[in-house]
């Protein structure tokens, strides 16, 4: 194996990711959604001088959920790719990948109350 094209191929890969992370960004109303709330539980982390091990499952649990929309979208585009009119099955391919970002964000959302709820209520 060529070293050189290794380095190459994995600076290629990462232009790749960049570019679909951007893409995100710019065009998935849904993950807009979720960078700024995101940005808000980060401040909050900041606010309350939380501990490392709070950051490390908050930072995880952003991740989480950003990841598995990502995910999702790719799921959908792939769908109406596939099949661009209405089909029970495409649509239940949507709702499972729709249903993983919802139980992402049930994660999300408990380990902030747990984070959380002792510097709001204590």
């Amino acid at each position: 194996m060529n070293p050189k094209s290794f380095i190459n191929n994995r600076i290629s890969g990462i232009k790749y990711a960049t570019r679909g992370a951007w893409l995100l960004l710019k065009k998935e109303e849904s993950i807009q959604v979720q960078v700024f709330v995101s940005f808000v539980v980060l401040g909050a982390g900041f606010y309350f001088d939380i501990t490392a091990t709070e950051w490390m499952f908050q930072l995880f649990a952003i991740g989480l959920v950003l990841s598995i929309e990502g995910i999702n979208t790719a799921i959908e585009e792939i769908a109406n790719f596939v099949h661009p009119d209405y089909h029970y099955k495409i649509g239940l391919i949507k709702d499972i990948s729709a249903g993983a970002v919802f139980l992402a964000a049930i994660t999300a959302v408990s380990i902030a109350a747990i984070i959380y709820y002792p510097y709001l209520f204590d």
